[in-house]
């Protein structure tokens, strides 16, 4: 049987993957510690809340909760992504492209230890 470039497994060291490993279960237990931060800053969580207040006080409540909710919304979507860094590690497909299959490249997930897929997909995506 003839392999192919799928059969070729492509993947990074053992012994870099351990500190990977650590550090995106760390960054997830910090952005879920930074997600409850911001959902206790949201004005519509204090239960001391009043319901009559003047505009001007509405307005700014419903301007933090707005804000709140994206920032929370924000950190949602970084902890997705580096569980599913976190799943791709563990199958022994981490550092590969979930586009085009070649391995990512080490600077980028350096920077962003999170990201599945290369610079070159990611600029495509965006097109």
């Amino acid at each position: 049987m003839k392999k192919t470039d799928n059969d070729t497994q492509l993947k990074f060291p053992q012994k870099l993957l351990k500190p990977i490993k650590s550090f995106l279960e760390s960054e997830i237990v910090r952005l879920k510690r930074t997600e409850k931060g911001i959902k206790r800053s949201d004005p519509f969580s204090d239960p001391g809340r009043t319901l009559e207040n003047s505009s001007e006080e509405d307005a700014d409540e419903q301007i933090g909760h707005f804000e709140a909710q994206v920032k929370a919304r924000f950190v949602t979507k970084q902890i997705v992504q580096l569980r599913r860094a976190l799943s791709l590690l563990k199958i022994g497909k981490y550092g590969i492209c979930e586009s085009c299959g070649k391995m990512i490249d080490t600077d980028r997930l350096a920077i962003h230890p999170g990201v599945t897929v290369c610079i070159k997909c990611e600029k495509e995506r965006e097109k």
